[in-house]
């Protein structure tokens, strides 16, 4: 019998409600076993650092023992979340959860050295391409229609909070007793893992076990997936180039606030209020933009949001005080929240529905590159040339590259004709390659927002 592809184009309906969201009892266990985990996790980083700074003294290591948790996505990132296609995603997640609680019970071993610190750290870290991974791949599986979009915004803008929270508290905790902290984590972890395995109901994985291959051939099937396909690669160039630029008022926001503080508040303050600044931004940008607007005028305001991004950071070649400098940071943080819960949607639309955590790794694994590239290389400018020009020109260039990118974009037919193919290979899953399976729930096959993400740090 031939499958009948719905209309997927946005409605002019009215915005999804959080209670609509929240009613779903699933993605109500999901949120709160995922502030749960961030919010340890950012303790965690507070606590780990501090422990080896205090067994080393050195900043190096200090610094090292941060840096670890980015490890896992650079190294193997899109393989370790290429796992998570094989297996049911509420298994991945708990097990994950679990292992992860366990690493850390044994980091908070009183007088452990620091050399098993930072290897039990790493190992740790390994479990999060998996987990999140799953838990972006089963999103769509839970919200459908504008709910989805809503769900995104909510769990991109917990994350955000969960890093204030965490790193505040956990620099207060860790200050006392960093095991302390540690501990606190791995209830997180148990806590996370109890919520997921009971208020998710279980369903069956996306890839056929008949069907697997090799791993490494089913992770270049996610890349594949995401830059051979027209629409996926506009959307992965949108994100990437966001990304690209508005990070770099926090990433140098310690030699900024030394640099431009000038005794009108302390140099900590300062560079608090920076740090703190893009965070909040994203907050507020994800909650209003996706609760005052309807799906087709989020789908109308995502490219001008994108432009309007890089461009609120280029007063900075003004050299304004810090405070000036955190409210431009902090816009240039709504505007990207309010494109990325759009941006993710149209993503999965276009997404066959048994890629969707190999094109997280992909997608998050960029993210964390750029990211990293983007501070290392404007940390180097800014040795030769002042800070305020090297953000500013910086961001001019993010203001031509996203103008590029928004000028490129795909027209409407090429959207339609993405999604309908999508959609087509979601009721016939022998028609991907590598022939994942559908799970039959109604996002395979009728969700016109199916879509996944977590994050500046994790998006689709």
């Amino acid at each position: 019998m031939e499958a009948t592809v719905p209309d997927e184009r946005p409605s002019a309906e009215g915005p999804a409600t959080f209670r609509e969201v929240f009613a779903q009892h699933e993605f109500r266990a999901v949120f709160v076993a995922g502030a749960l985990s961030w919010v340890g996790d950012y303790v965690a980083k507070a606590a780990v650092t501090l422990l080896v700074y205090q067994q080393t003294q050195s900043v190096a290591l200090s610094a090292t023992a941060f840096a670890v948790s980015f490890l896992p996505w650079l190294l193997g990132g899109p393989v370790l979340a290429a796992l998570a296609e094989r297996y049911p995603y509420r298994r991945v997640m708990v097990a994950c959860d679990l292992i992860r609680m366990v690493l850390m019970l044994l980091i908070a071993i009183p007088n452990l050295p620091y050399q098993a610190v930072l290897v039990l750290i790493f190992a740790a870290t390994l479990a999060n391409p998996p987990s999140q991974a799953a838990k972006s791949a089963l999103m769509p599986q839970l919200l459908t229609g504008d709910r989805l979009v809503v769900g995104l915004s909510l769990n991109s803008s917990v994350g955000q909070a969960a890093q204030v929270v965490g790193y505040v508290f956990g620099a207060a905790v860790a200050a006392i007793a960093p095991e302390v902290a540690l501990l606190f984590n791995a209830a997180t972890f148990g806590i996370s893992a109890l919520l997921v395995r009971l208020g998710v109901r279980n369903r069956p994985a996306v890839m056929n076990p008949a069907h697997r291959s090799h791993l490494l051939r089913e992770t270049r099937e996610g890349f594949g997936i995401v830059f051979r396909t027209p629409v996926l690669r506009a959307i992965a160039v949108l994100v990437f180039s966001a990304m690209l630029f508005s990070i770099v008022p926090e990433g140098l926001a310690a030699a900024w606030a030394n640099d431009e503080s000038r005794g009108a508040m302390s140099a900590g303050t300062a560079q608090a209020a920076i740090m703190v600044a893009n965070p909040v931004g994203f907050i507020l940008g994800g909650l209003l933009v996706s609760r005052l607007f309807g799906p087709a005028r989020r789908l109308k305001l995502m490219r001008p949001l994108a432009v309007l991004a890089p461009l609120v950071l280029v007063p900075v070649l003004l050299d304004p005080p810090p405070l000036v400098v955190a409210l431009l940071a902090a816009l240039c943080g709504f505007a990207v929240a309010g494109m990325l819960p759009m941006a993710n949607g149209l993503f999965v639309q276009a997404l066959p529905s048994g890629f969707r955590a190999r094109a997280f790794g992909v997608m998050a694994t960029g993210v964390q590159v750029i990211q990293g590239l983007a501070v290392l290389v404007t940390g180097v400018l800014a040795e030769r040339f002042p800070i305020p020009v090297v953000v500013g020109v910086w961001s001019a260039a993010g203001v031509v590259l996203m103008a590029v990118a928004s000028l490129r974009w795909p027209d409407q037919q090429m959207v339609d004709d993405a999604i309908a193919a999508a959609a087509a290979a979601n009721v016939d899953p022998a028609a991907e390659p590598g022939g994942p399976a559908s799970d039959g729930t109604a996002a395979d096959t009728a969700d016109p927002y199916a879509g996944n993400g977590d994050r500046r740090h994790a998006v689709t």
